[in-house]
């Protein structure tokens, strides 16, 4: 039969079990969760006078893990309407519900034991259907399964999902001999398509392959650390951007992770292992003696580096003091700095100097451990690039790395040294090759032992870059390229300095609409890149240069031709599908909300910010957001003006921004039809087929219609509000200031209550308001702030 997953079990409530159940919960499938039942009473209990067999009690873990997770940080929850598709029980009273999951997960104890009991019990419960998987990190996989019935063991397999779950992309699904393929296959569709994720296939062995390949990586810089003598910051300093790993590099990833946890995880391939290997994953002496002293990490506010008030120290390994955190300085980190891409890393990695020292004796092993493992770990390349890319921020995986570095050069470097090499890489090299990936025919294809595999990739896959480089582009300029995704969808991709709105997306953008409009060619038009953020506004240093030169009237022909633009965004004859995703800010927030369709994704963070520089909205922000309230207003209930004005000018005037795709849609950003991408990677898939869709319904634009405004008493109570917290002190006269035009602007001016004024009237006021504030001397302080230190100020 079709495997279908409309409801789920997680058993366990720790903090893994309890942010998978809300990772679930955030894309929309009804999750119980379970745990044991206390065995003693806390004293808040007995105060109470609440016994063992009250329900408070016995459902204490679970209850318990919905309050953390409305505290915890970053959040697990997309949105706190998510926590009502969680329901808690415990494993005594709530057994039998189980028979209704189609998924269950366990995320108990690691305690082979302890696991296998529990599956005895689910096998008594389960629905023949229902897929059973556990969340383990280490423990194997077939072990857990033994003992169970044939039944059992074809829908049993490991699910190891990366903490925090709803950020952290990666998701290894281990199957045991007994899993059979069609759940194996289904389980991998189900983590990409709705689970959002990027899965890869590994093998049941110690750790799989991200936490493998990961701990010996940072066990072997621990190793490279303490043998040549550099301080924890001067590692730090080199192992993070600079070689495209996360900003944390070594040593804060390990304080965020917990030290306790990492020496768990390195003791479990210690375990399993022997001979040279082994001893890679034995726990230095200090770091055993830092769990032991309780220095964990975040945790416990104390580990490799330790913060006190605003300065930073870092731990020093061979005394465990601290002392002031240090960076590394050698030639090549300068060098490599002006340089970018690949030639950045072969700047480091060959350097004649303590910064290429380390980074060579880091790399070198881990490279060669990575290929060692091709096969025992991973059937493929492939998955373990991915895995460290997707579960540990590597921009580049092993292999992709070496390639970077020039696979011949490093190798002889390497045999120069009397390191091993091994076989699968000598293959490469005795074949001719010498690169484990390469392009032919369009198609990306890596190197599997004898030849070269096509990459495999979900079809609801879309890489702009090489989209690009096999169709080329329509047009472009600066700002913007305008590419034709097939299919009739073309879509436009802004490629400015962090996405930002100039003139010359403007252009491009009108001159998209206007190809699309004017060809048969096109049934729509997709604005979508696959940058780090959507866009995070309008080129501010431009317009605070216009403004101190005064040129008022340029401004106001940027800003027009901006409206004017968003308008035709709205009124296209061809539906205009806008994908905001991360940092959807200002201008960016603005070309999405007259779309006829926005595609965000779970992880969007939409919000016109504009107050934040002593401005407000100016690209028609203020009435897109207007009458995405009005149209989000239930049928047949009559409109009050002045309160939907009022929660308008909140959010603007409070610059609030949504932390998740869900919370714009509460934020009315998002109306009801607009969709959500579980998945990054299939937002521009998901938003092409929205294009297609409204054409095959025979898209006709919105009619121009007349908005009813609050007038008068709207304005009024607006500015009962914004004087209040004038008079408190919570806003200065500048904020003041901002909040009187923003009030003007959404109330529609001095008019009476309900007057119906067209679009341009509306758009008018807000030019206005937005010069007016432009030219002020307080306003040009604050963008002048936001564009030197990135932060806003409060003048």
């Amino acid at each position: 039969m079709a495997h279908q997953i409309n409801k789920a079990a997680v058993i366990g409530s720790g903090v893994m079990g309890s942010g998978i159940a809300a990772h679930l919960a955030n894309i929309g499938i009804p999750v119980l969760l379970l745990d044991i039942v206390p065995n003693k009473l806390t004293a808040e209990e007995e105060a109470k006078g609440l016994t063992l067999e009250d329900k408070r009690v016995r459902n204490r873990l679970t209850d318990q893990a919905i309050k953390n997770m409305k505290k915890q940080k970053p959040a697990p929850l997309a949105s706190k309407e998510s926590l009502s598709l969680i329901s808690t029980g415990n494993l005594e009273d709530d057994l039998e519900k189980l028979k209704d999951a189609d998924w269950i997960i366990e995320v108990v104890v690691e305690n082979l034991e302890i696991k296998k009991a529990l599956y005895e019990k689910i096998e008594g419960v389960r629905s023949e259907h229902a897929i059973v998987s556990s969340n383990t990190s280490g423990i194997s996989i077939e072990a857990m399964a033994e003992g169970r019935s044939e039944g059992f063991r074809k829908h049993f397999l490991g699910t190891h999902f990366f903490n925090p779950p709803r950020y952290l992309k990666l998701l290894e699904v281990i199957p045991t001999k007994g899993t059979s393929q069609e759940v194996l296959d289904f389980m991998v569709r189900f983590g990409e398509n709705r689970l959002g994720k990027g899965v890869v296939i590994a093998k049941d062995t110690p750790n799989f392959i991200g936490n493998r390949i990961g701990t010996y990586g940072l066990l072997v810089t621990l190793r490279e650390m303490t043998e040549r003598g550099y301080s924890v910051g001067e590692v730090d300093s080199v192992t993070g951007t600079l070689i495209g790993r996360p900003k944390s590099a070594t040593f804060r990833t390990l304080d965020v992770v917990g030290l306790d946890t990492f020496v768990h995880v390195a003791k479990n391939v210690f375990d399993q292992t022997e001979g040279e290997e082994q001893e890679v994953f034995r726990t230095p002496d200090f770091l055993v003696k830092m769990v032991e002293n309780g220095w964990l990490g975040a945790k416990s506010k104390q580990g490799f580096y330790l913060k006190e008030g605003k300065e930073i120290s870092e731990i020093d390994p061979a005394t465990l003091e601290y002392s002031p955190q240090k960076k590394l300085k050698a030639p090549s980190i300068e060098a490599a700095k002006q340089q970018k891409g690949d030639g950045r890393l072969k700047t480091l990695v060959y350097a004649n100097d303590r910064a290429g020292e380390l980074l060579w004796n880091i790399l070198a092993p881990t490279l060669i451990y990575s290929a060692e493992k091709v096969g025992e770990i991973a059937d493929d390349i492939t998955s373990i690039d991915n895995a460290m890319k997707w579960g540990f921020g590597w921009r580049q995986g092993p292999f992709e790395l070496w390639d970077a570095i020039g696979v011949e050069k490093s190798v002889k470097q390497m045999k120069e040294e009397g390191r091993n090499i091994p076989a699968f890489v000598q293959k490469l090299l005795d074949s001719g090759n010498s690169s484990f990936y390469k392009t032919e025919d369009d198609t990306i294809k890596y190197f599997d032992g004898e030849g070269y595999t096509p990459v495999q990739m979900n079809e609801k896959e879309i890489d702009l870059k090489k989209w690009k480089a096999k169709h080329g582009v329509i047009k472009k300029n600066t700002g913007a390229s305008l590419i034709d995704l097939g299919d009739g969808i073309a879509l436009l991709e802004f490629t400015s300095q962090a996405n930002s709105l100039g003139p010359d997306v403007i252009k491009m953008l009108l001159d998209s609409l206007n190809e699309v409009e004017s060809s048969d060619q096109y049934k729509g038009l997709v604005i979508a890149n696959q940058g780090k953020n959507f866009s995070v506004g309008a080129n501010l240093g431009m317009i605070l240069m216009e403004a101190q030169d005064d040129n008022i009237f340029e401004l106001d022909f940027m800003i027009k031709s901006f409206q004017d633009a968003m308008m035709k965004v709205r009124y296209s004859k061809k539906p205009v599908v806008v994908a905001p995703h991360g940092m959807s800010l200002g201008g960016g927030a603005e070309i999405t909300l007259p779309a006829a369709h926005i595609q965000a994704t779970m992880e969007t963070y939409i919000g016109l910010v504009e107050t934040g520089v002593g401005l407000i909205p100016g690209g028609g922000g203020n009435i897109s957001l207007y009458r995405k309230h009005l149209e989000g207003m239930p049928n047949g209930v009559k409109a009050d003006y002045v309160d939907i004005a009022a929660k308008v000018f909140e959010t603007i005037a409070m610059a609030k921004v949504s932390t998740s795709g869900q919370e714009a849609r509460e934020n009315n950003f998002l109306g009801k039809s607009d969709g959500v991408s579980a998945n990054r990677d299939h937002q521009i898939y998901d938003a092409k087929q929205a294009a297609l869709a409204l054409h095959e319904a025979g898209y006709t634009p919105p009619a121009k219609r007349t908005i009813p405004v609050a007038g008068e008493p709207g304005y009024a109570a607006m500015m009962v509000g914004a004087e209040g917290m004038h008079l408190s002190g919570y806003i200065s006269d500048h904020d003041l200031k901002i909040a009187k035009k923003l009030a003007f602007v959404l109330s529609g001016g001095k008019v009476p209550y309900g007057t119906e004024v067209d679009e341009q009237y509306m758009l008018n006021l807000e030019r206005e308001a937005f010069l007016q504030l432009v030219a002020e001397p307080k306003s040009q302080q604050r963008m002048q702030h936001m564009l030197v230190k990135g932060k806003p100020l409060r003048n």
